[in-house]
């Protein structure tokens, strides 16, 4: 199994960094960088310091699950976007994936005034986009104006991860400034994320329908894409210029691989397979059933915690079948969720105690309120008035409580999962039916609460601003609320819910965004909006001889560092 680490609380900027923040109290600033972590990003066969001298030059074969959709960065959210995107582009700031430091990269300083309302950075000298044209403060002004606001014209929408955005102001060539409307004490965290990734003036001239294909985004990241078979393969080659990495990270200068092949795979046992023949030697997304069959084999796993909401099923209160509060509750607690982690996933899947990770800053154990208990499932049913019938199943006013959940593909084992979860509603007089369906209608139907009022969902980012990225309607809407995207005009809103997610994106002192983020699990439990199921890892496999794989604070992988050892 994996080594876990435990990070350190970072409250003290003077004590833990080695640059100047000005214009706010470490105190003040303590809640955007750190938090309390353990990470697992290193395998338990290569724990420790390696006798083994890095070398340059080489191939990685890395073989990923699903194929990229658009890499527009703030779409990047999807993990095998956020692979691609994590080797071709910098951000300004760098995340320490063990103490969640905010670090230099890109901007070699900042200050944050003490509202959180302005923030300047100044940037190195002599970075440039692969296309030769500076990243400088004019192109990161762009970058951000289009993040923050988006652009309509060309259906770039915006970031969800930037909240209250203005503005940005070109100070001089290697300064930018950015206003806020109101405090968004998240977004020096959000320069960090796969989302802010730097892209040059015209990638951000394209519209959005065109940047599915990787060879149009440009960055400034160690390696560029030299060719691509869309959904088939990518081929990363290493730019020999690159001197610009994160201030503090181990390796600097250029990446120490010449050249990358990422090949699509959707077969689990063929990217296993591939693993253990020699003929990869990187893969992504290990099945917790394929664990100990890499292992065995004295092949590494890897699973980098995702720190953000956990594996969850949520609920569209939209739909009349599950609007009514004790429903939900019944099947809450219908759920067996240590059931679920015990049968289908391994120790790198930790049972959930809250809607965020244990590994999330502001997590609060609510272990208490989500207790497995069949008896309180059916009174609460009785409660609300639905009644078994001669089909063994709820009915209330002639209608029967069937529910509908489509799997997600990128979730692991998530149709398994669904499955167990259909079985344990049966026993409490509950239908689940678990869709497949292809990308089209499960894209439409997902966004209609009549079709699915049951739904997967999960999202990584390492700063409290995650929860609203989840729930807000603007944002990823993944209860359907009014104001957000649908396929029908809505009604549900939950005002409370909202009020407490515009709180936390926009408290500056750490100790109230700190209880404002216990406040909206404790009341996303309560209401029973989402049923947190397990702590999603990204789980990867590699080959002995790889070495140096990085991986940020949320788990997408950088090979920025990775070598191949020779093989003996």
């Amino acid at each position: 199994m994996p080594v876990r680490r435990r990070g350190t609380n970072v409250f003290s900027l003077k004590k833990s960094m080695g640059w100047r923040v000005w214009g706010a109290s470490a105190l003040a600033l303590g809640v955007l960088v750190a938090g309390c972590s353990k990470q697992a990003s290193e395998p338990a066969a290569t724990a420790g310091a390696s006798t083994d001298q890095p070398v340059q030059g080489g191939t990685l074969v890395y073989l990923e699950q699903q194929a990229h959709t658009n890499l527009y960065p703030p779409a990047g959210g999807f993990y095998p976007n956020g692979g691609v995107l994590n080797q071709i582009t910098d951000k300004l700031t760098y995340q320490d994936p063990k103490t969640l430091e905010i670090q230099p990269w890109i901007a070699e300083s900042w200050e944050v005034n003490p509202t959180a309302t302005e923030y300047t950075f100044k940037l190195k000298k002599g970075v440039t986009f692969s296309d030769g044209t500076p990243l400088d403060a004019a192109a990161v002004a762009k970058n951000y104006d289009t993040y923050g606001l988006g652009n309509k014209e060309l259906k770039l929408p915006a970031s969800e991860v930037i909240n209250n955005y203005e503005r940005s102001e070109v100070v001089d060539p290697l300064t930018v400034k950015f206003y806020f409307k109101k405090p968004s004490p998240g977004f020096l965290q959000g320069t960090s994320v796969i989302g802010s990734g730097l892209v040059s003036v015209a990638t951000l001239a394209r519209p959005f329908e065109e940047l599915g294909d990787a060879t149009k985004i440009i960055g400034s990241g160690p390696f560029v894409v030299s060719s691509e078979t869309l959904g088939k393969e990518i081929v990363f080659t290493a730019r020999k210029d690159y001197a610009w990495g994160p201030a503090k990270h181990a390796h600097q200068g250029r990446a120490r691989l010449d050249e990358i092949k990422l090949i699509v795979t959707p077969e689990d046992s063929v990217r296993i397979g591939a693993l253990l023949s020699g003929q990869a030697g990187f893969i992504r997304q290990v099945q917790a059933y394929d664990e100990n069959r890499v292992l065995d084999q004295k092949f590494a796993i890897y699973a980098p915690s995702t720190r953000g909401v956990n594996n969850s099923v949520v609920f569209r209160p939209d739909n009349a079948l599950v609007a009514d509060v004790k429903v939900r509750k019944a099947l809450l607690h219908a759920t067996n969720t240590k059931e679920i982690v015990q049968t289908l996933f391994s120790a790198n899947y930790p049972q959930a105690t809250s809607v965020i990770a244990s590994t999330a800053l502001g997590y609060v154990n609510l272990s208490a309120k989500l207790g497995y208990d069949e008896a309180k499932a059916r009174q609460l049913l009785d409660e609300a008035g639905w009644k078994l019938n001669a089909n063994g199943l709820r009915e209330k006013d002639g209608k029967e409580l069937v529910l509908a959940a489509y799997e997600s593909l990128p979730q692991p084992q998530n149709k398994e999962t669904l499955q167990l979860v259909a079985q344990q509603w049966a026993k409490v007089g509950v239908k689940l039916n678990v869709l497949a369906g292809d990308s089209g209608s499960r894209t439409v139907d997902s966004l209609d609460p009549e079709k699915t009022p049951v739904a997967p969902g999960m999202v990584g980012r390492a700063d409290p601003d995650v929860i609203k990225s989840n729930y807000y309607p603007t944002n990823r809407n993944v209860l359907l609320q009014k104001g957000g995207v649908s396929t029908k005009v809505k009604s549900f809103e939950d005002t409370r819910l909202n009020g407490l997610l515009e709180a936390i994106a926009a408290e500056t002192d750490p100790a109230k965004r700190l209880a404002l983020t216990a406040d909206v699990q404790n009341y996303l439990i309560d209401q029973a909006y989402v049923i947190p199921v397990f702590e999603e890892p990204q789980a990867f496999a590699g080959a002995p001889s790889v070495k140096g794989v990085g991986f940020e604070a949320v788990g997408r992988p950088s090979f920025y560092g990775t070598w191949i050892a020779a093989k003996h």
